[in-house]
């Protein structure tokens, strides 16, 4: 009890870590008064709005401000608090790319009064967002509903929710695989007095840590290929983009983690304190990059913040690959923030790194 006492990071992050995450996530989900979710709607050439004539039109108020859609739907209630639906007119190729991006999860599409719904039938959040918005369409008539509109399942590679979740969980198993083969690595033998006997030998430290990236960047390439296999085999996940550039992210994504990796570890020997060094930084980008489920669904300040962490643009790009068809040009601005980062923090990690 003594020795723990003694070391005030290991209560911090043992102790004061855990609180904090507890504290960050229920602010994020938990006492939120209100909801904000998107819709597309499929604007059709030569008219002047499609959910003018349906039932839409008698529950949509126009949007005052263009930026933030063309309709809203305002939904209060004093248990569940506010739901707040933002309808954004659109064509249907600008409807699928919000749909793959993870900003809408329901496209609506009206013919000739009739309401068309598309979304995935896995995804929970549009089940429910179609509930609320039919059920305030037709006052809860379950026999206009029934007759006037139709819903229409999402199937096609790339719009379904397993299109969004698989290039997430590849990002993310870069970071994971890096962050604990390399950083986790370092720190135990460090702490076992192993990188102490490597100051007798010949070896740099620019050579240890170099063999020590190359070999998990290895295991990556395998991790994510079986993943991929997977998926490929059991889902039917597909690469519509280019392979260069998937494999110029996939390198950039490798670059980055573990020059953040080799950061983490240059300094501490306690395999506590590392632990918590590692999780502090997988832990909150894990949950807020958009891994499991759209950022979008964060505090719109937060937005511009988490589209810049590393996890975020790894994922971001390769869903821009997977599922919308990127090529190199479409995906250097990620790979080239990557790269950098990835380098400076290398370096840096390089120069403080002890042996003991």
């Amino acid at each position: 009890m003594k020795e723990i006492i003694r070391e005030p990071a290991v209560l911090f992050w043992g102790i004061g870590f855990p609180i904090l995450m507890a504290w960050g996530l229920g602010i994020a989900f938990t006492t939120r008064k209100e909801m904000n979710r998107e819709i597309a709607v499929i604007q059709h050439a030569g008219t002047s709005s499609s959910v003018q004539g349906s039932a839409l039109s008698k529950i949509l108020i126009q949007s005052p401000d263009k930026q933030k859609g063309d309709y809203y739907l305002l939904l209060t209630n004093e248990k569940m608090g506010d739901i707040h639906l933002t309808f954004h007119e659109c064509s249907v190729n600008e409807a699928h790319v919000l749909l793959k991006k993870g900003i809408v999860s329901l496209i609506i599409e009206v013919i000739n009064t009739k309401i068309y719904y598309f979304f995935d039938p896995a995804n929970s959040e549009a089940q429910l967002l179609y509930q609320l918005v039919k059920g305030e369409a037709y006052n809860g008539k379950s026999y206009y509903s029934s007759h006037q509109d139709e819903i229409r399942p999402l199937t096609v590679s790339g719009t379904r929710y397993i299109d969004f979740l698989i290039p997430g969980l590849l990002a993310m198993g870069i970071m994971m695989s890096s962050s604990w083969g390399i950083s986790y690595t370092l720190i135990d033998r460090r702490s076992k007095k192993l990188l102490r006997r490597m100051v007798a030998t010949p070896m740099k430290k620019s050579n240890l840590l170099l063999a020590l990236i190359t070999a998990r960047f290895c295991m990556n390439f395998i991790e994510a290929l079986l993943l991929f296999l997977f998926a490929w085999l059991y889902f039917g996940i597909q690469i519509q983009g280019s392979l260069a550039a998937l494999t110029l992210l996939f390198i950039a994504g490798n670059i980055a983690f573990a020059g953040i990796s080799v950061l983490i570890s240059s300094h501490t020997s306690n395999p506590e304190i590392g632990n918590g060094l590692i999780n502090a930084v997988v832990t909150p980008m894990m949950v807020v990059s958009g891994i499991f489920f759209s950022y979008q669904h964060f505090p719109e300040w937060t937005i511009p913040f988490i589209r810049h962490l590393p996890l975020t643009m790894l994922a971001d790009g390769a869903r821009s690959i997977f599922n919308e068809g990127a090529g190199v040009i479409q995906i250097w601005k990620e790979t080239c923030i990557l790269s950098v980062t990835g380098i400076v923090t290398f370096i840096i990690g390089l120069r403080i790194f002890k042996w003991y």
